[in-house]
């Protein structure tokens, strides 16, 4: 194997790899910053030695084991606390040797449980929050995320810097919250996986539509999750969501780039194994028969569309139902302009406009480009094309994303075209 195949090799490893390594060098050092120092340590380590000697039969076990003695190294070489450290250093030794084979097969450990907690810990910043999740436990480069998020790397680098040491600063202790705090924490796990996803899904700015990448990799956190808190519905929930919606991508997007709204998608290209995937995970949220959640209803909505076989069979009635439902767990101006739609759907553009009018005036949806956009849609629908054009034309002077801007422009020239 080639110098440049094994680096290929090694980088789709700690892809792979780095989220449990990271997560059990913390739970030693319990230091997330540092922890991530000692990982990559042993990555260098790999790096320098593995295109000579080739990839070992269990390269996260090697790569465990060589961070392992970094750790012990750095615990020795610090001065300012020789004695801490250094009986920190010989507790490690005298520790039976843990089976690290076994523990990097086994996908549900406590560790990744309690980074996950870590990296999403209230005292951060949700941009900070997804930034050190998307490091820590996505194994993304400052590079990529940036370039997902449209930001300059400079700007990546410096949030998780900064992440790192107000964890520090406010010693977050490394484990899963207790009962009492449990709720809370999971509840800002789930917002920044959801956010992650979101952004992925219908990108807020940018020349693209959609960026597969934070999708997979939020869908991928969302699994993870999904295995070491197998009792908690919510989870289930959101993984069921962006499965089913993860199906949608190869429909969602012209060859051209444009973006294809739902009703107009060649459900045919639907991935039906990730829609069986949601459901399935629907159905593992109710057998827990607790009541339901914002995530769990959104993944109900969507499950609706992926029932039906044509856009003209979805069952609207049901979903405004689950739309007055989620207007009442999680109330907020999308949530009712989503419901708007819904109602339209389900009994005429007439009770749509009626629902979205009572919107105009929310101060939280006065500069949202989807507001005059859904407004515009039921006008059209009405026959009144003067006051849908305009609507478009505002909805593309808010859009952020040019694909979205273009098609909101091509739909008010089709109104003026009428």
């Amino acid at each position: 194997m080639t110098g440049s195949a094994v680096h290929r090799t090694v980088d789709g490893i700690w892809r792979i790899e780095s989220p449990r390594i990271i997560a059990g060098l913390a739970r030693m050092v319990r230091d997330v910053g540092l922890a991530e120092d000692l990982a990559q340590d042993a990555l260098l380590i790999a790096l320098e030695k593995w295109p000579e000697t080739g990839i070992p039969d269990n390269p996260g076990a090697w790569l465990m084991a060589a961070a392992k003695r970094r750790a012990i190294d750095h615990f020795r070489r610090n001065k300012v606390r020789e004695s801490k450290y250094e009986e920190l250093g010989r507790e490690i030794d005298r520790r039976e040797e843990p089976d690290w084979d076994a523990a990097l097969d086994d996908p549900v450990g406590d560790d990744l449980l309690r980074l996950i907690f870590t990296t999403c810990h209230p005292v951060l910043s949700q941009e900070a929050r997804v930034a050190l999740t998307l490091r820590l436990l996505g194994g993304l480069t400052t590079e990529e995320i940036a370039k997902a998020f449209l930001v300059p790397e400079a700007t990546v680098a410096q949030r998780i810097v900064r992440a790192k040491r107000t964890l520090a600063a406010a010693r977050v202790p490394f484990e899963v919250p207790p009962k009492a705090e449990l709720a809370e924490r999971l509840s800002s796990v789930l917002e920044v996986i959801y956010l992650m996803f979101n952004e992925g899904y219908a990108a807020s700015s940018g020349s693209s539509w959609i960026r597969p990448m934070l999708c997979s990799e939020a869908l991928r956190l969302g699994r993870i999750l999904a295995e070491i808190a197998p009792g908690e519905p919510e989870v289930h929930g959101l993984v069921a969501l962006m499965e089913i919606q993860s199906s949608r991508f190869k429909a969602r997007v012209s060859p051209s780039g444009e973006p294809i709204l739902l009703m107009d998608q060649n459900r045919a290209l639907w991935d039906h194994l990730l829609i069986r995937r949601g459901l399935a995970a629907i159905e593992k949220a109710e057998r827990l028969g607790q009541a339901f959640g914002p995530y769990l209803l959104q993944a109900s909505i969507a499950a609706c569309h992926a029932r039906a076989r044509t856009a003209s069979e979805t069952d609207w009635i049901r979903i405004s139902a689950l739309y007055d439902a989620l207007s009442q767990v999680a109330p907020s101006p999308v949530v009712e302009l989503n419901r708007a739609v819904a109602l339209s759907m389900a009994f005429g553009p007439e009770v749509g406009l009626e629902a979205v009018e009572a919107l105009t005036e929310e101060p939280s949806l006065k500069n949202y480009h989807l507001l005059p956009s859904v407004r515009g849609d039921f006008l059209l629908k009405l026959g009144r094309e003067r006051e849908a054009c305009e609507e478009f034309k505002r909805a593309a002077s808010l859009a952020r994303n040019e694909k979205e801007r273009e098609l909101l422009m091509k739909r008010a020239s089709e109104c003026a075209a009428d």
